[in-house]
């Protein structure tokens, strides 16, 4: 074979400036077609292994935009399992070793010393580049992937699935508040959130926790202690008679009445609520979310805080009168990190309808994290979320209904969503409610009634 045949693998070393472009086309080469500069100039054995990998990777890469673009759901359940994400993390590792290993032969096979010694800066400046590129982009993918199996494994159960009811899952979101200064936990936010299993329209439920006679489903063991309704027995008082109570009398008095959610990804304070919130809306609720107010600031702060319109000035601590204010939150769009984000949804003043308006300010925020939080930012500071969210979330949500409810996620941010709180303002009284009025109100906005056809 002649010289002129083969330049790349037989050049003429003397030629400074072909030794130069000869080694622009290997760095360039090793960057787009990993394996292709040793199949040309260097060992034929490596070069094959090396364009084998990147077929692969290639293969896979495709198979995955398919399977994203037609059933994306299936990609989601996929990847949010723990096993799979080890799986990944260890193809990434070992793409990330063989990169490595086939740019430093690249850097080789280049002979630096023989190209214009002009350009020797730049082509090894470029090889570095590559390598920090491919090698470097494969090894954080390879501990993001470990890190989210840990995640993973750390806040969502192993569980079997549930089938939605009526069409719709109903999961129940807790807001926890276990302060030093509280025995137990007590959540201080309570809602409902009705996702219609095809289309991902959302119904929000704002459960009061001052509701008084909470009623429980026959089969609940709270039933048959209070029959006639949360506190009946005796009359309402102090310690066994509001919604919120309800954790912390089971939790702490009363965990023998749920022996199977010990372990099981629940807890029995837990499932009371559980109880008392499908005595109260009529829906059978699949799963429950907890999260922990203690760890929300630090939630927040790693998605980088939340955008909010502030409809009125908001005080930051002090109590119910307003005394010993630390600072506010004035009104206008804002900008809130953790700390200010927390306030503005836990904050409790004015001694008429302070619960009440804390509960509309809980349902914007809520809004404002399915809004605003996207794949994309989270997957951004996976690190910072992962840690912040095993500390705060606690749940009983599956791994393999993960990718299912991601896509539904997807679908559901990009719908209206419907509020329905239990206050009096929509004429229900805490003190006193009537259920059956309740539930026609969530029957009327998980189904709204049709337009009528305007006649022609």
């Amino acid at each position: 074979m002649s010289l002129a045949a083969s330049p790349i693998r037989y050049p003429d070393v003397a030629s400074r400036s072909l030794m130069t472009r000869r080694g622009w086309w290997l760095v360039v080469l090793n960057f787009l077609i990993p394996g292709s500069p040793q199949v040309l100039a260097g060992s034929r054995r490596l070069g094959r292994f090396g364009l084998g990998s990147t077929l692969v990777l290639w293969t896979l890469a495709v198979v995955a935009l398919v399977v994203w673009l037609l059933w994306p759901a299936a990609l989601l359940t996929v990847l949010s399992m723990s096993w799979t994400l080890w799986i990944v993390a260890a193809l990434l590792a070992f793409y990330a070793v063989v990169w490595v290993i086939l740019t430093l032969d690249t850097l080789r096979l280049v002979r630096i010393v023989k190209t214009a010694p002009s350009a020797r800066g730049w082509i090894a400046g470029l090889t570095t580049l590559v390598l920090v590129v491919l090698s470097g982009s494969a090894a954080y993918g390879a501990y993001l992937a470990t890190t989210a199996s840990g995640f993973l494994n750390s806040v969502f159960i192993a569980g079997p699935t549930e089938p939605p009811v009526d069409g719709r899952y109903n999961i129940l979101l807790l807001g926890g508040d276990s302060g030093p200064d509280r025995e137990g936990m007590r959540p201080d936010s309570i809602s409902v959130v009705s996702i219609d299993a095809d289309t991902g329209q959302a119904v929000t439920i704002g459960l009061p926790r001052d509701l008084e006679y909470v009623p429980f489903p026959s089969d609940s063991p709270l039933a048959a202690v209070y029959p006639e309704g949360y506190g009946a027995i005796d009359g309402c008082n102090v310690d066994v008679c509001l919604l919120n109570s309800i954790y912390t009398e089971v939790e702490l008095k009363s965990p023998e009445m749920y022996p199977n959610a010990v372990g099981e990804g629940s807890e029995p304070g837990i499932e009371g609520v559980r109880d008392a919130a499908e005595g109260i809306t009529g829906l059978t609720i699949q799963y429950y979310v907890l999260i922990d107010m203690q760890g929300f600031e630090q939630l927040i702060n790693a998605l980088g805080g939340v955008e909010i319109n502030v409809e009125t000035r908001i005080p930051i601590g002090g109590d119910e009168d307003n005394n010993n204010v630390d600072g506010w939150i004035e009104p206008g769009q804002q900008h809130l990190n953790g700390y200010h984000a927390l306030w503005y949804g836990r904050a409790r003043y004015g001694v008429a309808g302070g619960d009440y308006e804390r509960m509309a300010r809980q349902r914007v925020l809520q809004e404002a994290i399915l809004t605003q939080f996207t794949p994309t930012n989270v997957l951004g500071k996976f690190q910072e979320v992962a840690s912040a969210g095993a500390d705060t979330v606690k749940t009983d949500v599956p791994q393999s209904m993960l990718g299912y409810f991601a896509n539904l996620a997807m679908k559901t941010k990009d719908l209206p969503m419907t509020h329905v709180e239990l206050v009096p303002d929509n004429g229900v009284d805490p003190m006193d409610p009537d259920w059956e009025y309740v539930r026609s109100l969530i029957d009327t906005a998980l189904a709204p009634p049709a337009t009528e056809e305007p006649a022609e």
